[in-house]
């Protein structure tokens, strides 16, 4: 390739491909972008990232301003709260110039009730480092951790890393009163862990070839990998499997779970050759999880319980689930945390978390109380089981990232730490609101909104518009140090809490998703109209962006409502759904089926599908300028999707304005190093502000 800067936009060859499902026969003329080891494939991506270069040139020099804003604002060298288990406080570490994080412990006295203090997030006295991301991506283009996981003696370490992005790991052992790497090592492993009450043993998981989590496997450190045995393997495609240590570290819990459906097996920790034993057998719709307290299992389910109900069964002998905590409809309870004397329930109402506490043996309750009108609070760790104090984190739109210690009997709270922001940031000068916007159905969506204290609510304002929508997963309200860029330029942020999310309890998710799926698209538009309508922006200096099933999302509102957007951005977006959904063989596919519908069997779900897949979709409209960021290693939303898409938005509305950038060596998540996460941050923020007029 030459190294001019080219003047226009790769050409990309079409090959008609045909398909044909359900007596409906259409032609993918780019179906050739998925030949990942075609070097056709490769040289077209490479070509695209030389124009997207070319075409952002003049925004290169506002671009390097953020990144020394993001840079700047950020405390590079610095420490993590340290949370207690057992003999020790654990702790990460930053420091500045370097891309990872450090994994460090300190001892701890036996009656040392308060973490040790981070200071200017210098070494702890007496620090040992366990692992050291620096270090081991030396050399890599990316790196990530899978596993971190201690023995309950603290004696070693179980950990993975990932070198290409593909979310594929390699398992292996420290051993941490020596430091050495154990010979034990185990490639192609996913997330998930839990170690036997001696540390003598080590569960882990590993994927079919459709990337699906179906096994739990047994290893004996000091043996080799090959004689690991299965103890655990699911057969049922749409299911995935889990592997955890209980916070008591008396069970290995073994999950089963599909979209909709659950099942959980234990082994008892101090006998790791024990056969798993069922605590209840699937049933179709029923989701369940444990957690164990005592003599009994917490299960946190929803039968006959549309928002989840918590009840108990019998440690000795599981069966009969006695009622704990009744169903209480708009009060979505999302997860129980048992601790010796209490339990800690994560709930969502009115859009809003919260943590409610329950003393053992008492059915009475509190909610933690909060003082901002939007916010997000949850748990954080808290490996310890014998205390009456957890940790929790706490952040809004305008309070950075805070880590409280909560004394469960006294109700006490102190704030550990507040994630600084260096420079002249004073949250005195932002504000927060919730708006609301009405869905085409009546449907009433809510809406957080931050702005800069003196934003003129004119229409004249530029605002970037979030989105995802789908998983019953909550787009909560958080904090952002790179967001302030955006808001100190006098943009309006703010975030659609469409259905297909959980914002709202289980009925929000319910309502976007398989053949309700439009209603999170919908939503989205009628958000975007709703904050135009209130006069906080107008259509022409309204940007949306969205990742992942939020990249659909971005890529279906591209169709549906052009004229409402200046522009979008598409963050490793799923805009080829149908055709992926269509192949088993793909990984996640499957398992999908009861999220989105399987049109390989069902006309019906093809057709819905098809009627609002972004690729299927593209037509000769008036695109507003589009932005798609993808990663060549993603195994979650495979590459090919976003190429696809541009070629053909290219190929059908040659007017618009369509960049693809593709990280060559990285995967869903992007760049893995935090200065070149906050790089390709940069970026994507300089070209909306150039697609407002703020350039």
């Amino acid at each position: 390739m030459t190294t001019d800067m080219p003047t226009t936009p790769p050409a990309v060859r079409q090959v008609p491909a045909e398909r044909t499902f359900h007596g409906d026969t259409v032609t993918d003329e780019f179906a050739w972008l998925a030949e990942k080891e075609n070097p056709d494939t490769i040289a077209y991506l490479e070509a695209e990232n030389a124009w997207t270069k070319a075409a952002t040139a003049h925004l290169s020099d506002l671009q390097s301003t953020v990144f020394e804003e993001i840079k700047g604002r950020t405390q590079e060298t610095d420490l993590s709260v340290p949370s207690r288990k057992g003999g020790y406080w654990y702790y990460t570490r930053t420091v500045e110039g370097k891309q990872y994080g450090i994994q460090c412990r300190v001892p701890a006295a036996p009656d040392e009730a308060d973490p040790p203090a981070t200071g200017d997030g210098a070494p702890l006295p007496g620090e040992e480092v366990l692992l050291d991301g620096n270090e081991l991506a030396e050399g890599k283009n990316f790196f990530a951790l899978g596993t971190f996981d201690i023995t309950p003696d603290g004696d070693r370490l179980a950990y993975s890393v990932d070198f290409d992005g593909d979310e594929r790991f390699t398992l292996k052992v420290k051993d941490l009163r020596t430091g050495e790497v154990l010979a034990d090592e185990v490639p192609d492993t996913f997330y998930g862990s839990a170690w036997s009450a001696d540390g003598s043993t080590l569960f882990y998981i590993t994927v079919d070839d459709a990337w699906r989590p179906n096994k739990v496997w047994r290893h004996i450190v000091g043996q080799p990998a090959s004689d690991d045995v299965v103890i655990f393997e699911e057969a049922d495609e749409r299911f995935w499997v889990g592997v955890e240590l209980s916070r008591s570290e008396k069970f290995i819990i073994i999950d089963a779970n599909s979209k909709v459906t659950s099942e959980v097996r234990v082994i008892d920790a101090s006998a790791p050759t024990a056969e798993p034993a069922l605590i209840r057998e699937r049933v179709q719709g029923v989701e369940y999880s444990i957690e164990h307290h005592g003599h009994r299992f917490l299960i946190l389910h929803n039968e006959n319980a549309e928002d989840f109900a918590v009840a108990w069964t019998s440690v000795d002998n599981p069966g009969e689930w006695v009622e704990l905590i009744p169903h209480q409809p708009g009060t979505r309870l999302e997860s129980v945390d048992a601790f010796q004397r209490h339990i800690v329930i994560s709930q969502r109402r009115d859009g809003l978390t919260g943590l409610r506490v329950m003393a053992d043996g008492s059915t009475d309750s509190y909610d933690m109380e909060f003082p901002e009108p939007i916010y997000s609070v949850g748990l954080a760790g808290n490996p310890e089981y014998d205390t009456n104090v957890v940790r929790i984190s706490y952040t809004s739109m305008i309070t950075p990232d805070s880590v409280y210690d909560v004394d469960l009997i006294t109700r006490a709270m102190v704030l550990r730490k507040q994630k600084p922001v260096l420079g002249e940031f004073n949250p005195d000068d932002y504000e927060q609101f919730r708006e609301w916007a009405n869905a085409a159905d009546g449907t009433k969506v809510p809406i957080s909104v931050v702005a800069r204290k003196g934003v003129t609510r004119d229409g004249t304002a530029p605002l970037l518009l979030y989105g995802y929508g789908s998983y019953e997963i909550s787009m909560d309200p958080y904090f952002s140090i790179a967001r302030l860029s955006l808001l100190d330029r006098g943009v309006v942020y703010a975030i659609a809490h469409v259905r297909g999310g959980g914002e709202m309890g289980r009925r929000w998710y319910e309502e976007g998703k398989m053949l309700a799926k439009k209603n999170t698209f919908t939503d989205f538009v009628a958000a975007a109209e709703a904050l135009v309508a209130s006069s906080w922006t107008s259509a022409d200096r309204l940007v949306a962006r969205g990742g992942s099933a939020g990249g659909l999302l971005m890529g279906a509102i591209a169709n549906i409502a052009p004229e409402a957007f200046a522009g979008i951005v598409a963050q490793v977006p799923f805009v080829d759904p149908l055709t992926s959904i269509l192949d088993p063989s793909l990984p996640l596919t499957v398992t999908e089926w009861e999220e989105w519908g399987n049109p390989l069997e069902n006309a019906d779900v093809y057709a819905y599908m098809k009627s609002y897949s972004p690729y299927e979709n593209v037509a000769k409209l008036k695109y507003p300028a589009i932005l798609a960021v993808t990663s060549l290693n993603d195994t979650r939303v495979l590459y090919h999707e976003p190429a696809k898409w541009v070629a053909r938005l290219r190929a059908v509305a040659p007017d618009g304005s369509y960049l693809l950038k593709t990280e060559m060596g990285a995967g869903h998540g992007g760049p893995s190093g935090r200065y070149d996460a906050w790089k390709e941050e940069a970026f994507v923020t300089a070209w909306i502000l150039g697609t407002v007029g703020l350039a």
